[in-house]
């Protein structure tokens, strides 16, 4: 198993934990992955809830929650560490400086393209750029842009497939289409991406995302062109995972059909969990009266059927009556709570007893 260079960082395992927000992916679970060999990931969406009493308004708190969160897992770690910011955020641009004044190692910026983001690279940023991309066409697009406006080229390209948990790129006829399979879209964005290495000269890794949560699954979309994959519910269910045991034990209860796609106020499709409050969404029964925190540039209090910041604010705390998991195509095989570590050592030997398979 080869090591991931990013620019001139190097992760000893090519892992990258997804960001899961609001809560599950802190400071807590980002620093175990990093200090495990991968990159681990803060995710930045809702932070602002955690830490409200820190501030007078929830986008002061949410400024302050990411600089905390950053500085402990740096604390807890001399691993690579990253942040995850939704552009669908209406305080995306803050987040941004946020992450790269705390020295962030790198920033994973999905949920819509990011078309503008290099230009926020300070002098002397050391902060690592990566765009998560659900096509080809996109990765091109954003290489041209970058490259166009600010000369500028991505450190790094995660594709995410339609078997990832949370907001889903793609239409919902789209999200069972082979056609639209990560099998498929790794290959296209790497021949899209190496245009663009060989005429610049500059090496820009393929991660592959969604539904991936062995180490075989590794090592399969490996020998399609990814230099590395994203994992995001495996680690769920780990005991550095920063959300309250409820969430956790939601995933190893689920059975397969338990696995949903919804409706996002975010006006996405999303992957989630069956439950009782997703069947009272159902009913209409979830109706908002008000927008607290204006969180999202997409969302209109007056038509979305709840406030999905407050929902997923109340699973992170376990109040799963009132909120709901977020969870990729394969999080229903989650069947018992480990540690980190073993995540991750149980990922190596699965991938390499792929690698080199034993002939009898």
């Amino acid at each position: 198993m080869n090591s991931l260079k990013i620019g001139n960082l190097t992760a000893r395992l090519p892992i990258i934990q997804g960001g899961m927000g609001v809560g599950i992916s802190l400071s807590g679970l980002a620093s175990a992955v990093a200090n495990q060999g991968g990159v681990g990931v803060i995710s930045c969406a809702g932070i602002g809830l955690i830490y409200r009493n820190t501030a007078k308004d929830y986008m002061e708190a949410c400024i302050n929650g990411l600089k905390e969160e950053i500085r402990i897992a740096k604390e807890k770690t001399s691993g690579i560490i990253g942040v995850n910011i939704m552009m669908a955020l209406t305080n995306f641009s803050d987040m941004v400086k946020t992450a790269i004044a705390e020295k962030a190692d790198i920033i994973f910026a999905g949920a819509g393209l990011p078309l503008d983001l290099p230009k926020y690279i300070t002098p002397g940023s050391t902060t690592k750029l990566a765009p998560i991309v659900s096509s080809a066409r996109a990765a091109r697009i954003i290489c041209e842009k970058w490259k166009t406006l600010y000369n500028y080229l991505p450190d790094l390209v995660v594709v995410e497939g339609p078997k990832a948990g949370g907001h889903l790129g793609f239409k919902t006829n789209q999200i069972d289409d082979p056609n639209f399979s990560i099998e498929n879209l790794i290959p296209d964005v790497v021949r899209e991406v190496a245009i663009f290495e060989e005429k610049y000269n500059q090496e820009i890794p393929v991660v592959a995302a969604g539904g991936i949560y062995t180490g075989e699954d590794m090592y399969k979309i490996m020998q399609q062109g990814a230099k590395g994959v994203q994992i995001a519910s495996r680690f769920v269910t780990t005991e550095e995972c920063d959300a309250d045991i409820k969430f956790k034990n939601s995933y190893i209860k689920a059975v397969d059909n338990d696995v949903e796609i919804i409706q996002s106020p975010v006006g996405m499709p999303g992957r989630a969990l069956k439950n009782n409050f997703l069947e009272k969404v159902k009913q209409g029964l979830t109706v908002p009266k008000s927008c607290p925190y204006n969180c999202l540039l997409t969302c209109d209090y007056k038509k979305v059927p709840y406030c999905i910041i407050i929902a997923l604010y109340n699973a992170y705390k376990g109040r799963m009556d009132k909120g709901y998991a977020f969870a990729g195509k394969n999080a229903y095989l989650s069947n018992k709570i480990e540690t980190v570590k073993e995540v991750i050592d149980s990922l190596v030997s699965e991938f390499k007893r792929k690698e080199n398979p034993v002939i009898l």
